[in-house]
């Protein structure tokens, strides 16, 4: 197991400090994953780039503006000099950033880690009392906001006891904020800190928290491990590649997807603040996007939008994440585009995605195979190897894996060295993993064990059905019954008979003993900002 750290750059060494204990630390193999001991990820991106004969190549495309990766290396230099003369940020200090998906955020985040900093990226929705739980689990002492989203971080820093910096900056492209205006004064120049290949570079809240927060504490090679192995193995990134997606940057699925996979290889991201289906299409259509990240109910939306002439013939990867591919999306998306769908895991925890479909090997309603470096297997409840095409719990272990922030809830996240998802899964003879519920979604029915995905991919081929949810809800007689929450297509009427036909239907797919017995009607499911449905909402 290594657990042994390199040196470090940070003076503040709360984040090293604030390490689970080695013991309780995945396995890592690092593999052909090599990096200088002293490695800074915000340098890597930008000036390397520039380096390296990218300088006038488009780095991001957004609110109405183009940047360099020149424009982009001098930014960065310029904020990272002003948090470091101007505000005092340390190595090590956490800093946090409030604001949407734009080329402003990416700059603030390469330039705080440029400086040193650990950074925390938030989403714009989250309140004062929710971001107050941030700033106390992570320690963090300063903030930067875009000025349109100050009033709830303010909010927030006025009853902090750690938080004593906010620092507005301007996310719509115009530099009229304060540090916007303090960094224009400053060269273009910038030393960056020599941080070390195993400092904490990133702290990622995850989506699914409740509660307590849990922060999975990410190195400065954790990032780069995910641009050298899946999107270079897996993509094939090029500098001509153009990226567009839903996912906010905030999310290690976003920051991935929409940064650091274009940045590392001199290719182009298109951020957009509202990403919905329609202003994707827009995009992809404006820019001959190649690239897109999204998740399943978007990737609907825009194959309905193709039947009315939306062009996505640009698109060489449709990367499929967040939530299970149902079968009929991916052969929707085969008979239109003649591409495949790229469905893949991930995780928070581990950083990006670990198990995907590859261009030349893919198959409906599976998972793929893991990424190069990783391994996986399935395990009962003890732990021990069940046998092939049995489900169980998902365990997985590589180049990067589960490090929580001062947390307890380590000791079950990882066992006997293996991160173990919360997924359930089946594998098959040729190793190919196939998803079946998340572990707590899986319905236990008359004592039958059911998939509501699997359900749910069985409803979606209904012509009738545009999304829908399946959940377990209690029942006296069978324990919990299957309850299905249908969004019908534009003109289909919620009645009884509607009911009986998607009932029969399912029946006609899949083992019978697995039909909805309760269909409820709604106009809408409820989805975090990454497109995921909030199940949990549904069963009240």
């Amino acid at each position: 197991m290594n657990t042994t750290l390199g040196p470090t750059g940070h003076t503040d060494t709360f984040a090293r400090d604030s390490l689970p204990p080695p013991d309780m630390w995945p396995e890592i193999a690092l593999g052909a994953h090599d990096y200088p001991e002293h490695v800074n990820v915000g340098v890597e991106l930008t000036d390397r780039m520039v380096e390296a004969g990218f300088g006038d190549h488009t780095a991001l495309i957004g609110n109405g503006r183009r940047r360099s990766y020149k424009e982009l290396a001098d930014w960065t230099n310029r904020i990272a000099r002003t948090l470091v003369e101007d505000y005092g940020v340390k190595p090590g200090n956490r800093v946090l950033i409030r604001s949407a998906n734009n080329p402003a955020m990416v700059a603030c985040w390469l330039a705080a880690t440029k400086a040193g900093a650990v950074v925390v990226n938030t989403m714009p929705m989250l309140r004062a009392g929710e971001l107050a739980k941030i700033v106390d689990k992570a320690q963090v002492t300063v903030a930067l906001c875009d000025t349109r989203l100050m009033d709830e971080m303010i909010l927030c820093a006025k009853d902090s006891a750690v938080l004593n910096t906010v620092i507005g900056f301007d996310g719509t492209a115009n530099h009229d904020a304060e540090l916007d205006r303090a960094a224009l004064d400053k060269p273009v120049t910038f030393q960056a800190v020599q941080t070390g290949r195993d400092d904490v570079a990133l702290l990622g809240f995850t989506s699914g928290t409740t509660g307590d927060p849990k922060a999975t504490m990410h190195f400065h090679r954790d990032i780069l491990i995910i641009a050298d192995g899946y999107a270079r193995d897996v993509l094939g990134v090029t500098p001509e590649d153009i990226f567009v997606g839903s996912p906010p940057l905030a999310f290690t699925f976003g920051l991935g997807g929409l940064a650091v996979f274009p940045l590392r290889f001199g290719a182009c991201a298109v951020l957009l603040e509202n990403a919905s289906p329609p202003n994707m299409i827009e995009i992809i259509e404006k820019y001959r996007a190649t690239v897109c990240f999204t998740a399943p109910t978007a990737y609907r939306v825009m194959l309905s939008a193709m039947e009315d002439g939306a062009d996505l013939s640009s698109l060489r990867a449709a990367v499929s994440a967040g939530e299970t591919l149902p079968a009929p999306v991916y052969h929707d998306w085969m008979r239109k585009t003649g591409k495949p769908m790229l469905d893949g895991i991930g995780s928070t925890e581990m950083l990006h995605i670990f198990i995907t479909n590859r261009f030349d090997d893919h198959k409906p309603g599976c998972t793929g195979k893991p990424v190069g470096g990783y391994e996986a297997k399935i395990v009962g409840e003890d732990g021990a190897d069940l046998p092939v095409g049995e489900v169980g719990r998902l365990a997985v272990r590589g180049p990067t894996g589960c490090r929580y922030l001062n947390d307890k809830r380590q000791s079950a996240y990882v066992q006997d060295g293996w991160n173990l998802t919360g997924d359930s899964f089946r594998m098959d003879d040729d190793g190919y993993l196939y998803f079946a519920a998340r572990s707590d979604d899986m319905i236990i029915s008359a004592g039958y064990n059911i998939a509501g995905p699997e359900v749910e991919a069985a409803l979606l081929a209904h012509e009738d059905v545009a999304e829908c949810a399946v959940i377990g809800v209690a029942d006296e007689a069978r324990g919990q019954i299957v309850q299905a929450h249908v969004v019908l297509r534009e003109g289909v009427e919620p009645t009884d008979l509607q009911i009986k036909l998607l009932q029969d239907f399912v029946k006609a797919r899949i083992a019978p003993y697995k039909y909805p017995r309760s269909v409820i009607f709604t106009d809408a499911l409820p989805k975090t900002q990454t497109g995921k449905i909030q199940r949990f909402r549904l069963r009240g």
